[in-house]
């Protein structure tokens, strides 16, 4: 006889262990399936080691600039086999974490591959091949995503790589080409050129990150010149060879030559993980791969629901978790929606960028009459303190309204300066109100402050713009 269970929870990354822990919270009986290991790709191979590997970094390049500040020692040595140490360490405390908490809430895990039996059951084989059948009255899948490969390049893990390749650093390689500059192909540029490599960054669009405002992707695509990163837009590497340890690359758009290179990453997108669970055999509608859900994360199997990376754009991991709690308070007949305003998007680049709402672009192809106010580090005091100039604060509002559309921030500490843009867009803030609230100095987040005043022309540390007639103050 199969084992009952309230709510079954596919995938233990951020979304499943978060909805798991959640229904524990709410007295229900709950098991969380993970294939591998608990965390997911977030905490196992995506965000938690690229974010030590970029620390790392960012302390390598702070111990050179150090120099120009009167302070002497040798040249920084990168000890690889210390490194990945640390951050297996650093991974393997995090996942043990999640399975204290899981346990602290009353939630069973089970290691296995995990398959549809019908739209209540679910058959997991574990690595050792044994098969158990569970049963529920909830499913929630989060099984997340996977990158996408290119046709013709297979991945070897030495010479081809994917971002989960690049995370287990065997070698660095001397010259690294990168194939896409979103997100996870400019984090990925910034870590190896941090640790020595030569970088060589193509790109199929004219812009780099997607959607993410025009003037703020050029602007941080001019910072990484400045580091030494080479990044080609309108570009695709058209045929790619491995021989051995090398790599040929023949680069056509923008630039067109044949390169060699000792190692290729592919970054070119996930696709969310869908295939093989058995959900169209129980009827649960699928587009493009991404489970259908609605404002509660329901799938068209209403007792059936999906969250995070396989449940559609965009591919966050906080957006997993917030739409977790939604699931898992559905599941528990409380009134919740999944409404977000807006979902905060983080780069951790060096400098990081940060972004909220509307680009500048979106807002006025929305309809919207806009005013931009900007604030550039190189007038900001904390900034000068830590020897940065690169970067800026910009604040995209309707210009009837004074509404904040959107915030965008390519500066240290993006990351945590951008819940304020987030807040201010969910509460309906105008720029008059950042403008007005008092920040503290000298830190990174009066900039965001500065970029409201300078919208109104109120700005005190930069000359202000000529500026059309301001909502009334």
């Amino acid at each position: 006889m199969a084992i009952s269970y309230d709510a079954i929870v596919i995938g233990g990354g951020p979304g499943g262990y978060t909805a798991a822990i959640r229904l524990g919270q709410l007295g229900k009986r709950v098991l969380c399936i993970e294939q591998e290991r608990l965390g997911g790709v977030c905490l196992n191979w995506g965000c938690m080691p690229t974010k030590a590997l970029l620390h790392v970094g960012e302390v390598i390049h702070a111990a050179r600039d150090l120099r120009a500040m009167g302070v002497e020692f040798g040249e920084p040595a990168i000890n690889l086999a210390g490194l990945n140490a640390w951050k297996s360490k650093m991974i393997d405390d995090l996942v043990n974490g999640i399975a204290t908490l899981l346990r602290a809430n009353h939630v069973e895990s089970l290691t296995g591959s995990a398959e549809l039996a019908d739209a209540h059951s679910v058959r997991v084989r574990t690595k050792e091949g044994a098969i158990q059948t569970v049963e529920a009255a909830n499913i929630v899948v989060a099984t997340g995503s996977e990158p996408i490969a290119l046709p013709g390049l297979t991945r070897n893990g030495t010479t081809v790589l994917n971002s989960d390749d690049a995370v287990r650093l065997e070698a660095l390689p001397k010259r690294l080409l990168i194939i896409g500059a979103g997100v996870i192909g400019l984090e990925f540029a910034t870590i190896y050129a941090r640790l020595g490599c030569q970088v060589t960054v193509v790109e199929l669009l004219d812009r780099a990150l997607g959607e993410t405002d025009l003037e703020i992707s050029t602007l941080l695509l001019r910072i990484l010149k400045k580091q030494g990163i080479t990044v080609h837009l309108k570009t695709k590497a058209a045929a790619v060879t491995v021989a051995g340890e090398r790599v040929s690359a023949v680069l056509e758009g923008e630039l067109n030559e044949k390169r060699e290179f000792d190692a290729v990453l592919v970054a070119v997108g996930r696709r969310p993980r869908t295939s093989g669970l058995g959900l169209e055999k129980v009827g649960v509608k699928l587009e493009r791969g991404f489970v259908v859900v609605d404002e509660q994360r329901r799938s068209s199997v209403p007792h059936i629901y999906a969250i995070g990376d396989c449940a559609g754009a965009p591919l966050l991991a906080h957006k997993a978790m917030k739409e977790g709690i939604v699931a898992a308070e559905a599941i528990a007949g409380q009134a919740v929606a999944y409404d977000p305003m807006a979902v905060p998007n983080c780069v951790y680049t060096d400098p990081q960028v940060a972004t909220a709402g509307l680009s500048e672009e979106q807002a006025k192809a929305s309809g919207h009459e806009v005013r931009i106010g900007r604030f550039r580090l190189a007038a900001l005091g904390r900034a000068r303190t830590v020897g940065v100039s690169d970067g800026m604060v910009k604040i995209v509002a309707d210009a009837a309204t004074d509404l904040v559309l959107g915030v965008h921030i390519v500066s240290p500490t993006a990351e945590s300066m951008i819940a304020e843009a987030v807040l201010a867009i969910e509460l309906g803030a105008t720029a008059q109100d950042l403008g007005l609230t008092m920040h503290p100095h000298p830190t990174f987040s009066e900039s965001v402050m500065e970029a409201a005043e300078a919208l109104h022309g109120r700005a005190i540390h930069i000359v202000n713009q000529p500026a059309a007639p301001a909502a009334a103050r």
